[in-house]
């Protein structure tokens, strides 16, 4: 059975659901988007996800023409429509049509879409014994360009990141802010710890303020495991004890090397196992 995609209200096959070639989001990356889990049917953590959709809507004056409610109960309606429990879902609101020009006065009718499929982001062995990221050389951007703050389809800043990764043989690579600073990886925050303390850069190193992120910093707070938000540089990861990503899509995976330095010793660690478990249970409702 084909899966459907949510657009406006209506669903579509998957081969069938189109937007417009004048469609800003797809001609200037104008829009926004989150993405979501689901486990045992319940979408993980989804008033957030809503919240901070809309907040990176206003930060870019894009009107959504539904309510946050409406929106909500459309992403439990699209998994329930694909019959799906544990599954992936991509949210998505375009400016609308417009014209070959900038101005986005001159565009109408925002697209609402929400995708949902399974996704498996890492292969389990990652899970097990680590992955190895580089540091690419493509820095995140400027925060006063670009709030990094705003989840936007204009994801090419990644992307280049993203390539200079996958040319060195790794699957994620870790990228650096403005002042040479640790930021995130293409696509998930960065953990270290430091003598049983959890470092994690502040938000204002340039990350996106991830959804899994905060859910890890509650969780290592309620197993009485110190956080604190810093900032963090290569140094800071190579003299770490353990380090490890956060992520709708990819949860807690540990990361074992850095530009072919061994992180601690070259395992996943105790607390980084100990929060990949409790967010496991967090997330099926186990807590």
């Amino acid at each position: 059975m084909s899966l459907k995609v949510y657009i406006n209200g209506q669903y579509f096959d998957k081969e069938d659901a189109k937007i417009s070639v004048y469609d800003h989001g797809l001609l200037y990356g104008d829009g926004v988007f989150e993405g979501m889990r689901s486990y045992g049917g319940v979408v993980f953590r989804l008033e957030e996800h809503i919240d901070r959709l809309w907040k990176s809507a206003r930060a870019i004056l894009l009107d959504i023409p539904v309510t946050p409610a409406d929106l909500a109960q459309a992403v439990n309606d699209t998994l329930a429509e694909n019959n799906l429990s544990d599954g992936y879902i991509r949210l998505i609101v375009t400016r609308g049509a417009g014209t070959l020009g900038l101005d986005p006065n001159r565009t109408s009718n925002p697209q609402v879409i929400i995708i949902t499929d399974k996704i498996t982001l890492y292969p389990d062995e990652y899970y097990e014994n680590g992955l190895e990221i580089i540091t690419a050389s493509t820095i995140r951007n400027h925060p006063a360009a670009l709030s990094p703050r705003i989840k936007s389809l204009n994801y090419l800043n990644n992307v280049l990141a993203k390539i200079e990764g996958l040319k060195a043989g790794c699957i994620e690579a870790l990228m650096l802010n403005h002042k040479g600073e640790v930021a995130e990886c293409t696509g998930d925050n960065v953990f270290i710890v430091q003598q049983g303390t959890l470092l994690t850069p502040a938000i204002d190193a340039g990350i996106l303020q991830g959804i899994t992120r905060e859910a890890v910093i509650e969780l290592a707070k309620d197993h009485s495991i110190p956080v604190r938000e810093i900032p963090l540089t290569r140094h800071d990861i190579f003299i770490a004890e353990e380090c490890f990503l956060t992520g709708s899509a990819a949860e807690v995976v540990p990361v074992v090397k850095l530009d072919d330095r061994v992180i601690g010793d070259g395992t996943p660690g105790p607390i980084t196992r100990k929060l990949k478990e409790q967010f496991g249970r967090l997330a099926r409702g186990k807590r």
